[in-house]
């Protein structure tokens, strides 16, 4: 497992220099002077011509991305052409709400995913196979910004159990930050958990017809038993696949639950950005949205290794 690690690692850090350069790229072709967004309509040349220089514009491209880069590295992602504050501090302000929004929303979709794909799975073609086959179908096809809408029309406008939008800090208030987190988890989470159930029915489908399970079966083996050490056990390995990617999603921000949750969260911050052309600010979300795919995806290669030791052969 250790070589599988530096591997990886190794590969992934090749990654993240292609994703820093693409970005940088990506960048500085957006059309739009930032730092004429970030002065306004009144200044002149000499005021200008500071600010530019402050930012290293005056530089050559080359010269810039290797300076923000070597900057990066010791975690100094720039200063905000908008605030003027660190991008590494108006991350970490932003990273608790997405960080809890992720985290609730993976809860609620393997709340849904494993309980019914797995119950879909031992009953094919039962009215409960057909009724979870329907309901994720629709948890998939019905935009995240209309159920979101929904759910605030009906739980927090016409009931009143929670509030329609706003992030409340856990340190703040445990109670209000549960309460804020409800409506824009479970969006987030219904949909996630409709992919997850479809993953979760197919490989437990799979793991069942299983040559390995048969024999258990024949030699007498009760049905918890072969369904906790011959079916779950392998049918764990692709859902870990697709649960990682859905997390690794989550944890960049979902812009439009954000939106209408007005929840302060990354992907809010990297939309701003764009809007704004700041160039620092959007340059360090997409390299940290790009780090968490890669981390992820790291872990995940990691739990595959030890749920099965073949693949670090």
């Amino acid at each position: 497992m250790t070589g599988l690690a530096v591997r990886r690692t190794l590969q992934a850090l090749v990654v993240l220099v292609g994703v820093s350069i693409a970005t940088f790229a990506l960048v500085h072709l957006v059309p739009g002077d930032p730092v004429r967004l970030a002065l306004g309509t009144r200044f002149d040349q000499g005021t200008y011509d500071a600010l530019r220089a402050r930012a290293g514009l005056d530089q050559p491209l080359v010269a810039q991305y290797f300076s923000w880069f070597g900057h990066a590295l010791t975690g100094d992602l720039g200063v905000s052409f908008r605030s003027g504050d660190p991008v590494t501090l108006l991350i970490l302000e932003r990273l608790p709400a997405t960080a809890s929004l992720a985290g609730a929303s993976i809860l609620v979709a393997l709340l849904i995913a494993v309980p019914l794909g797995t119950a879909s799975a031992l009953r094919p073609r039962s009215v409960l196979d057909g009724a979870g086959t329907v309901l994720s179908q629709i948890g998939i096809s019905v935009p995240e910004f209309w159920m979101g809408i929904m759910l605030i029309l009906v739980f927090a406008g016409t009931l009143g159990w929670f509030p329609a939008g706003g992030y409340v800090p856990l340190s703040e208030d445990p109670v209000g930050w549960v309460r804020s987190l409800v409506l824009p988890a479970v969006t987030t989470g219904l949909v996630s958990g409709s992919v997850l159930t479809r993953f979760t029915r197919s490989s437990v489908l799979e793991a069942l017809s299983a040559e390995h399970v048969r024999t258990a079966r024949a030699k007498g083996l009760g049905a918890r038993a072969v369904l906790n050490w011959h079916v779950l056990r392998n049918a764990l390995l692709p859902l870990v696949t697709v649960t990682g990617v859905q997390l690794a999603y989550l944890l960049s921000g979902v812009v439009v639950v954000e939106i209408v949750f007005a929840w302060p969260g990354l992907g809010q911050l990297a939309l701003q950005s764009v809007q704004a052309r700041d160039y620092p600010v959007l340059q360090g979300a997409v390299l940290l949205f790009a780090l968490v795919f890669l981390v992820l995806n790291l872990v995940v290669d990691l739990l595959y290794s030890a749920l099965d030791p073949r693949i670090s052969a």
